[in-house]
């Protein structure tokens, strides 16, 4: 337990018992921005309306009730701050130790317990690339796998494929019409994608393809077993390009059960919802009508279903299936209303655990006003955005370190990891406009630059040419300098970064984190000499620890550390 958990366990036993029932002391520890006002500080202004006290009072009678353990160096009242001054010696061995002895499990805090969470994320429609749109959902998503993996919870990743419906039948009358086999083996979604697009232009002249698409469909829906197998391979094929996609982001899937899946599952809905008598009749459709909420519309007045009677199938058999704690869906803002009507639905349904349900939303995506090289024309996807970025990290790579070795490699470490933390590194509801200069900034709040401090500190290692002593070898006493503290402190600040990240479903806490240390340890590198110093085996200590923590950051947002740039 590192020290902001440590202090707020001091605060908490030292209040009365109404305060400690309105507000998790935990979450109110502060870290001064002056060093000089202590390391820690509890701030007792929100307790005064509760205790009816002066918040100085109250920090004081705070103060009077804690007997310092030998950690505590002193405490002092400022206004209505109790600070806590941690002694130096002891944070510098605590931290290291911990970081040193976890190494890549430094920063959890096992909440988790082997709890099940599934996170519903990605969800691209079969036979077609990847669209660049879904970039957002995809690093959102497995960031948050990894965030609540490495809290000790036991994830469930899956991708709700667009798998069903009509365009089905667009691409079984394209391929019929105008498929090539050998096309179809050679680049099967280049060739179904460019199926699917024929099918519209000649629509527009011959309407009677719309005609023939729906009765495809029609005939599918009723298990035509030569349609069946079909779909089938057109479905196998995509998921196939999609892992190869996903690979290059490090992600992977434990299920990809989509629409199709659950289309027999829906009759049951609509079961349950006329056995508690909530479908209305409205025009013909099927609602349900909601407080405060505009109607759910379950079937339409053709007798069809829509999305949302399908998540609510899925609903009930992630609950049946998985048995969550949580189920998070990955979703952008703008299905805010849609989830809102499911959720509510579940309820009436009687389905209390739909409170464990919750829509992770976010922003919307603009490339910006400068044009990417593209394959495909001017349809853009993730690929190209990939391509593109790691083609531009090797030109920046060429420029800097022209002797580098496995060029290659680097580039794509470091080509992805710029565009995956600039998508990381906002708030998730913010709309972002991507931009390459600022993505690729080796100096700047980029991925690059939180790469290139980590490779730095690789380098320094190698040119110590020494061995990372244990700390319990080390006089940890000898750590005395301003910049050396701060950064000690930065460290020990991560787990509870990571618990926030996990709170707030918001990777960008991580990311935020992650350039602040940087910036911190690179204050540390310019002001003090490392190699050859009299504390030269301390300071590769904390050196090392810098690494483990910015290595460790970088997998919780799905990004690879090179040694070398």
């Amino acid at each position: 337990m590192m020290f902001r958990q440590r202090i707020a366990g001091l605060v908490q036993e030292a209040l009365p018992e109404e305060a400690i029932r309105h507000i998790d002391i935990g979450t109110i520890i502060e870290i001064p921005a002056d060093p000089k006002l202590g390391d820690y500080a509890f701030p007792a202004f929100s307790l005064a309306r509760v205790l009816k006290k002066a918040p100085q009072r109250i920090a004081q009678e705070v103060a009077d009730s804690i007997t310092p353990p030998p950690w505590v160096e002193r405490m002092e009242v400022v206004g209505g701050y109790l600070n806590f001054f941690i002694e130096k010696s002891f944070m510098v061995r605590e931290v290291l130790q911990r970081i040193q002895d976890e190494g890549e499990a430094y920063g959890s805090s096992q909440t988790g317990q082997g709890r099940t969470v599934v996170i519903d994320f990605s969800s691209p429609n079969i036979a077609k690339p990847v669209a660049v749109g879904l970039i957002r959902t995809t690093v959102l998503g497995h960031s948050l796998y990894r965030i609540f993996a490495h809290q000790g919870y036991h994830v469930e990743r899956v991708n709700h494929l667009g798998d069903w419906g009509t365009q089905c039948g667009k691409w079984i009358v394209a391929y019929e019409l105008w498929g090539d086999e050998e096309r179809l083996k050679a680049d099967p979604i280049k060739e179904l994608f460019q199926l699917y697009v024929r099918f519209h232009q000649e629509a527009e002249t011959q309407p009677e393809l719309d005609d023939r698409a729906r009765e495809a469909f029609r005939r599918l829906e009723q298990g035509d077993p030569e349609l069946l197998a079909l779909w089938r391979r057109f479905r196998e094929l995509s998921i196939k390009e999609f892992e190869r996609v996903y690979a290059r982001l490090g992600i992977e899937f434990d299920s990809y059960a989509g629409e199709a899946f659950y289309e027999d599952k829906m009759p049951r809905v609509l079961e349950i919802l006329t056995e508690k008598g909530l479908l209305k009749d409205s025009e013909g459709a099927a609602i349900v009508e909601l407080e405060d909420l505009p109607p759910c519309l379950i079937k339409k007045s053709d007798g069809s279903t829509l999305y949302a009677t399908r998540d609510l199938a899925a609903a009930l058999y992630r609950w049946e299936h998985y048995r969550p704690s949580l189920v998070l869906y990955v979703v952008g803002a703008p299905q805010q209303l849609h989830f809102k009507q499911v959720f509510a639905v579940l309820r009436l349904m009687g389905m209390d655990w739909v409170d464990r349900y919750e829509h992770i939303a976010f922003g919307t995506i603009r490339l910006g006003d400068e044009a990417m090289s593209t394959r495909r024309g001017n349809v853009v996807f993730l690929e190209d955005l990939l391509d593109e970025a790691t083609g531009r990290a090797r030109a920046i790579i060429d420029e800097r370190n022209p002797g580098l070795a496995d060029k290659d490699e680097v580039a794509e470490m470091v080509g992805i990891g710029a565009v995956l933390f600039y998508f990381l590194m906002f708030n998730r509801m913010k709309d972002i406009s991507f931009d390459w200069a600022a993505a690729l900034n080796y100096e700047g709040d980029s991925g690059p630059y939180v790469q290139y401090t980590y490779a730095r500190a690789g380098s320094v290692l190698r040119r110590a040419d020494a061995e990372v002593l244990p700390v319990a070898e080390l006089n940890t006493g000898a750590l005395t300098e301003p910049e050396e503290l701060a950064l000690v402190k930065e460290l020990a600040r991560f787990g509870s970064v990571v618990a926030s990240a996990e709170a707030g479903r918001e990777p960008s806490a991580i990311a935020r984190y992650l350039l602040e240390l940087c910036r911190v340890f690179n204050g540390f590198y310019h002001a003090h000499r490392i190699v050859g110093s009299d504390v030269m085996a301390e300071r590769l200590a904390l050196l090392d620890a810098t690494r483990t923590v910015i290595r460790n950051g970088l997998y919780l947002l799905g990004i690879r550390a090179p040694e070398e740039m």
